[in-house]
């Protein structure tokens, strides 16, 4: 995966992230709808960690594309 697809994994759940988010406003959500808000919210931080992880690896000589999609556990609630 290069980081143009990453990029644009990111920008695909930004938008379902932010129509979920509008949807929840008005009638609110509903089970499935707040699940779903959870597994985009996991996904756009592991795709965050993997961008990390390859910008890192490139500054340091490294081969980027040796990065890995870590688990949501992991990445989950890293402080900016």
């Amino acid at each position: 995966m290069s980081e143009k697809d990453i990029i644009g994994n990111i920008d695909g759940l930004i938008a379902e992230e932010h129509e979920l988010r509008q949807q929840a406003i008005g009638d609110g959500l509903d089970e499935a709808g707040q699940a779903r808000i959870k597994q985009v919210e996991q996904q756009l931080d592991q795709c965050w960690d993997l961008l990390r992880q390859r910008r890192a690896r490139r500054e340091f000589g490294e081969d980027e594309t040796s990065a890995e999609v870590r688990p949501a556990t992991e990445v989950e609630n890293y402080r900016q």
